[in-house]
């Protein structure tokens, strides 16, 4: 598939305002943006999102780019009430809410544990939370890149893909972006109602990972093999009767991939 720029057409920043969104032509990263939002003291539910970012951020630093009006890229500003401790659920949090958008607009999604989105074997959607310090205290900031319509020479590396390419479906992302927030709204008021406990069953829904022989990659070259069995309460990984957490994890892949696949 491939898209003209005119098939590309603008987010509308009229329809989505009423969602607190901000609409800007280019940004290097809107975690970074909205994180110094955060520290001038704006309030939870700012989010922002850009048409064209030119370095984005990921886990283990991972940076990337995403041509003009071809994905949905944008952070949310949350100002959790829940002790810190359970802040690791934020980013599986906001994966659920995306599975469920796309789902709702006939894209079957999974998530890939903790928060790769997937579309069969390939990554559709990043997610990346991080925790900001400010006057009024801690606050959140979680980043979604979601690929709409690049082709596969856009994409960053040869395992992504976009719903365009995978599907041929030309989904409007205004409408895309309206869904997740309003699914991502849910899903955390849920979460700072009850905790992981709150969540845990659409987190299990949603995890392709689930059920499926995996080999962990830890820091420092260790690694543990078998069944991935459940999610715990803290939102962690239990392979073989062992969890981990997403922040001691280098990658999670089929255990019968040789190391070497990315």
């Amino acid at each position: 598939m491939t898209d003209a720029p005119d098939a590309r057409p603008p987010l509308d920043a009229t329809r989505l305002a009423p969602y607190g969104v901000e609409v800007v032509a280019q940004a290097g990263s809107t975690n970074a943006l909205v994180a110094d939002r955060a520290r001038e003291g704006a309030p939870a539910w700012l989010v922002v999102v850009t048409e064209h970012q030119t370095a984005g951020r990921g886990r283990l630093d991972r940076t990337w780019e995403t041509p003009d009006r071809a994905a949905l890229t944008f952070s949310t500003l949350l100002r959790p009430g829940r002790p810190v401790q359970e802040w690791p659920w934020l980013p599986l949090v906001a994966g659920i809410a995306v599975v469920g958008a796309l789902r709702e607009h006939g894209i079957a999604a999974g998530l890939k544990w903790p928060n790769d989105v997937m579309l069969g074997d390939r990554k559709l959607a990043g997610i990346l939370a991080e925790r900001v310090e400010t006057a009024t205290g801690p606050a959140a900031v979680v980043g979604v890149g979601l690929n709409v319509s690049q082709t596969a020479a856009e994409l960053p590396v040869e395992t992504a893909t976009s719903i365009g390419l995978a599907t041929g479906v030309r989904l409007d992302r205004t409408t895309l972006l309206e869904s997740v927030l309003t699914r991502l709204r849910q899903e955390y008021d849920a979460w700072s109602a009850g905790g992981g406990g709150r969540v845990r069953g659409d987190y299990r829904e949603a995890c392709v990972t689930l059920g499926r022989e995996v080999r962990v990659s830890l820091p420092g070259g260790d690694a543990l093999a078998g069944v991935a069995e459940d999610v715990d309460g803290s939102g962690r990984l239990v392979v073989a009767g062992t969890p981990v957490a997403a922040g001691d994890v280098l990658h999670v892949r089929p255990a019968q991939d040789p190391p070497g696949v990315p």
